[in-house]
């Protein structure tokens, strides 16, 4: 008796946990049935489940969500119901719309196919097909995505919409495009409130204002902060157009790119509009190009400035048709695009070789040099600070020699960027060497410093990078 006691005593303790157990998990289940309402109904046994069937004006409420549509099937032993007719789903300012689809009441989640329509009065979304679970406020969207704000259109294959958060998730042929720019990516994350955009893999990055883009495989942009940083492979091109003489002296339009390579890239839009290149830097257009380690472009003052990032580093060095440049810094002034002046700063050096005797190289080194430009070729040069130079003397087409010089200052005049005359000021001092000395000795005439670099940038390898990154 005792033990059927005992044994009696725990068994009902165990059915009154069950008991209070169902309760709860009964209560929790009532919460959460959808209810359906409408102007008529009719119930319906389906493969063993029992449906209703509702016609006209139906109201689903489940909590907060209210959805209307025409007609709805409601499952009941699911949950569910299956929405017919101008699909309206609301809960505070979401309003969800589309010709059919599903509610989900178990998940609080709707879904259709037929095409959908969000409006949060923040951003409108539209796709093909996709799903909205009302508990997380999270819209899953689906084929020929497309989301609108006030400022931002968005489109890819895939997007999932944070609506709390304000972020939105893009997978698959994404384009978010705004009254300045465009950026093309296979993933992109942007967050509206902050205006932060992440793209990744195959982006793109067009400036629809001055005809330039960035092409790379990571950019950041803070558009309140105008600043954006790319810095996996970054390539910017900018396609521009000049006008050429031929020789009949008649014009013709030829396409002139900019290329500008380096590790990493910033772009400041603000009053500076500053654009930097950092690291292994090399620049490219037409007869022009550059190596170096920094670059900065300040767009509104079309002034160009590339230096040595520390006193070990190397020597930036341009390249201007058959000339090179070396200095500590070099500052390029634009004017329509194209070079108008350089000044070059520190330990300076230029050399030039003629176009019909390759061996022959005129020199200059100094401490400063200003490079005036006229029609994109070098006009004059204005060496300054213990000028050392060696010029070889033609007379018309044929060698004839060469000076060795030096002074306080040089002034060097140039036409079709052959040398052809050489002024000399503040204690100058002056060797001729004649022809049958230099002739095949060119190499015994060199100034300390001179090297000729092999590392200019190739539209080969712009190119190569180009065609890797689209």
């Amino acid at each position: 008796m005792t033990k059927e006691f005992k044994f009696g005593k725990g068994f009902g303790l165990f059915l009154l946990f069950l008991i209070l157990l169902n309760s709860g998990s009964m209560f929790a289940q009532q919460n959460q049935l959808i209810t359906v309402i409408g102007d008529s109904l009719v119930g319906k046994m389906v493969n063993g489940e029992s449906t209703r069937e509702v016609y006209g004006n139906v109201i689903i409420t489940q909590g907060d969500v209210i959805i209307n549509c025409d007609k709805a099937i409601h499952f009941i032993s699911r949950n569910e119901a299956e929405l017919i007719g101008n699909v309206v789903a609301k809960k505070d300012t979401l309003t969800i719309k589309t010709p059919r689809g599903f509610y989900f009441g178990n998940q609080s989640k709707t879904r259709s196919n037929a095409g959908v329509y969000l409006d949060d009065k923040k951003v409108i979304l539209t796709a093909d097909s996709g799903e909205y679970y009302f508990n997380e406020d999270r819209a899953f969207f689906e084929s020929k995505v497309r989301l609108y704000d006030t400022t931002t259109t968005l489109t890819s294959n895939e997007l999932t919409y944070f609506q709390q958060q304000n972020r939105a998730v893009a997978i698959g042929d994404v384009m978010i495009i705004d009254s300045d720019n465009q950026i093309l990516a296979d993933t992109l994350e942007h967050f509206r409130n902050t205006k932060i955009t992440f793209a990744f893999s195959n982006v793109r990055l067009t400036n629809l204002k001055n005809n330039s883009e960035i092409y790379s495989e990571h950019l950041e942009d803070y558009r309140n902060r105008g600043y954006s940083l790319i810095d996996v492979k970054p390539l910017f091109i900018q396609v521009d157009t000049s006008y050429v003489t031929q020789e009949d002296g008649s014009e013709e339009i030829e396409l002139d790119t900019l290329f500008i390579k380096s590790q990493k890239m910033e772009a400041y839009r603000d009053s500076t509009q500053r654009f930097f290149a950092i690291d292994s830097v090399s620049i490219l257009k037409s007869e022009f190009a550059s190596k170096n380690d920094l670059t900065i472009f300040y767009r509104s003052e079309d002034k160009i400035i590339t230096k040595k990032i520390n006193l070990s580093a190397k020597q930036p060095v341009l390249w201007q048709q058959t000339s090179q440049l070396t200095g500590d810094s070099i500052t390029i002034y634009l004017k329509d695009n194209n070079i108008n002046q350089l000044d070059v700063d520190g330990t300076s050096f230029m050399l030039s070789q003629n176009e019909n005797y390759i061996e022959r190289y005129d020199q200059t080194s100094s401490e400063q040099i200003k490079i005036f430009f006229a029609d994109n070729k070098i006009s004059r040069a204005e060496f300054f600070g213990n000028v050392y130079s060696i010029y070889f003397m033609y007379d018309g087409e044929t060698k004839n020699g060469l000076t060795k010089s030096n002074s306080a200052e040089t002034t060097v005049m140039f036409e079709n960027n052959e040398v052809t005359e050489v002024k000399l000021y503040k204690n100058p001092a002056s060797e001729y060497y004649p022809e049958q000395q230099v002739n095949g000795n060119e190499k015994s005439y060199l100034l300390p410093r001179f090297v000729v670099l092999q590392n200019k940038p190739t539209k080969e390898e712009m190119y190569n990078l180009l065609n890797e990154l689209r």
